[in-house]
């Protein structure tokens, strides 16, 4: 990289006699003296000025400068002095993809992030700001899920500034930098006698969902999604391709969490309970946009669908059919409005972990399980359920207790 330090107090010339001299400028004595210039690997042109009697100091500064290109470690020191916010907001509207992931980080940090760390300029962060947000974020009493989605998108955001040339390295990936703590809450599945229960409280034309929701794994989404075509009673398997979610307040089909795609076992109740109803409520064809509120229209025959033949809303159903039925069958109080209390750990959720507890305790391994439930890491899987899984201390009892019973004469 070419640079030069430029005497602004003094000009070299030529004398009559051809010797070099220094000769005064008309800026002799007033302002900064020594010019730095250098330019960077783009082919801008960047300086910067020191006072008299800093020649060295600015030697060194062009050194570091041309030393940090030749690394591959240039940080231009303009885009450096631009805030969080500043830079986030840019990289957010450069964003494509799902409108709601988008909506969602942007909502999540200009509430948590802007106000804390918005101001900070990029290239003044350090660990210690990141270790002290991510302290504030878990005293505010927020979930430790939820502060570790914004500090995931914190991570993203300084990720993409290091990308950008604004940043030498990310702070959120220092080794003094943990997530915030998840806590220690874990997962407490239905006893079956609850799930026969909220099952008896629904409604005739949903009660169905709870069979899928508790015998096949499927997220709400991915229930109200579900068409005809993705059943097939003859090999009992059941394909989850698509669920129905709000894009923007829109309803719209899109593929399930994730993108992943999956067959799951399709068990003979389950499937009965799908044909009765089926017969019931024959399916309806819906059109809606695929995966964004301006996506090329799909139709499919949806097997739930509302009272007036339309798709099923999901707030709708959450407040008018599932908290109800929740009442009913003695899960949370019976509310003395139509406003019931919030519910969020006795979610349609609740079912999916019904069904991994289930499988779990008659054996089956965390790799299948995580196929199943649609997880891309079987890791989260292990996490989420390995409290549920029978000990290795129970299975060896039972192995060895089996081994060492004398066997009846001829069995």
């Amino acid at each position: 990289m070419a640079g030069h330090i430029h005497d602004r107090w003094f000009k070299t010339m030529t004398s009559t006699d051809g010797k070099t001299i220094q000769v005064k400028t008309d800026r002799h004595g007033t302002g900064m003296r020594y010019r730095a210039r250098y330019f960077t690997p783009d082919g801008d042109r960047k300086e910067k000025s020191f006072p008299n009697g800093q020649k060295r100091q600015a030697e060194q500064w062009l050194s570091a400068m041309q030393a940090d290109v030749a690394r591959g470690d240039f940080i231009d020191p303009n885009a450096s002095r631009s805030t969080f916010r500043e830079f986030a907001e840019q990289w957010l509207a450069s964003q494509s993809g799902d409108p709601n992931t988008r909506a969602s980080m942007e909502s999540q940090l200009r509430l948590h992030a802007f106000p804390r760390i918005g101001a900070r300029q990029l290239g003044a962060f350090q660990p210690s700001h990141i270790r002290e947000f991510v302290t504030q974020l878990e005293a505010s009493g927020m979930s430790g899920a939820y502060a570790r989605v914004i500090f995931s998108n914190v991570r993203a955001v300084l990720s993409a500034a290091v990308e950008d040339g604004c940043l030498r390295r990310n702070p959120c990936n220092s080794r003094t930098v943990a997530p915030p703590a998840m806590g220690a809450r874990r997962v407490v599945p239905w006893e079956p006698e609850r799930v026969f229960g909220v099952r008896a409280a629904m409604v005739e034309r949903f009660r169905p969902m709870v069979d899928v929701g508790a015998g096949c794994g499927l997220r709400q989404g991915e229930i109200l999604g579900l068409s005809v075509d993705d059943i097939d009673f003859g090999s009992g398997t059941l394909h989850v391709v698509q669920q129905l979610k709000l894009s923007l307040s829109k309803a719209v089909f899109a593929p399930p969490k994730g993108g992943k795609l999956r067959d799951v076992p399709l068990p003979d109740p389950v499937a009965e309970a799908l044909q009765e109803h089926m017969k019931r409520f024959p399916p309806v064809e819906i059109e809606l946009p695929w995966m964004r509120a301006n996506g090329q229209p799909v139709t499919r025959r949806l097997i739930f669908t509302g009272p007036n033949g339309g798709h099923i809303w999901r707030t709708s159903l959450n407040e008018d059919h599932w908290k109800p039925a929740l009442a009913r069958a003695g899960v949370i109080p019976k509310a003395k409005s139509r406003e019931h209390v919030a519910a969020r750990e006795h979610g349609m959720h609740a079912l999916r972990h019904f069904y991994a507890s289930v499988l779990l305790d008659a054996g089956e391994s965390i790799k299948a399980l995580a196929e199943y439930l649609g997880h891309s890491d079987p890791g989260l899987t292990l996490k989420v359920y390995a409290h549920l899984m029978p000990s290795s201390r129970d299975r060896a009892r039972k192995a060895l207790g089996l081994a060492l019973r004398p066997q009846a004469p001829g069995a």
